[in-house]
């Protein structure tokens, strides 16, 4: 049997609300539109390059993903001592030149453990909380924003590698 990366359901409930609930809830819609982007597709479908010498494929969306993360949610604002995923101290993209259809299933297993991760590190802190990176002071609000706009650029080039995939364009069914 090939695997297929799995079906999932995205809900649309972001309607007005308190600032970190609206945060966590365009998040999670943008974490989910991903996975709903490569739902059905098998791992050699996944791993298809946009067009040379673009290494970029949705498997490695799915990992870059990832990795931004646990930089992010984890690293930077959990201070937490976690190495870097994919091997990126050697090779910086190795998040989307090494990608392997056989992986598949266990890099979206990683990313999954990764949000679930970063929400556990943002929880029961303050949006206002800072951290320093490279001498610059942000805060958790910020991490949220980047986050979601990281999630929405590459939700677009998802949307056309699903087109170069199978022809599907738009929202897909749930």
């Amino acid at each position: 049997m090939v695997w297929k990366a799995p079906e999932v359901n995205r809900y649309d409930d972001l309607l007005a609300g308190p600032e970190r609930e609206s945060l966590e809830a365009w998040l999670t819609w943008h974490r989910t539109t991903l996975l709903v982007k490569c739902a059905g597709l098998t791992g050699e479908q996944l791993c298809e390059r946009s067009v040379p010498p673009s290494s970029l494929s949705l498997l490695g969306l799915v990992r870059h993903l990832a990795h931004v993360e646990r930089v992010w949610f984890r690293i930077r604002f959990g201070r937490q001592d976690v190495g870097l995923l994919y091997g990126k101290e050697q090779h910086p993209d190795a998040d989307f030149d090494d990608v392997d259809p056989s992986r598949a299933p266990e890099d979206f297993a990683t990313l999954r453990a990764e949000c679930e991760l970063a929400d556990e590190a943002a929880r029961g802190h303050a949006l206002d909380e800072t951290f320093e990176v490279r001498g610059e002071l942000l805060d958790l609000r910020w991490i949220y924003l980047h986050m979601i706009e990281e999630y929405a650029r590459h939700n677009g080039h998802a949307d056309f590698l699903r087109e170069r995939v199978d022809g599907i364009t738009g929202d897909l069914p749930r």
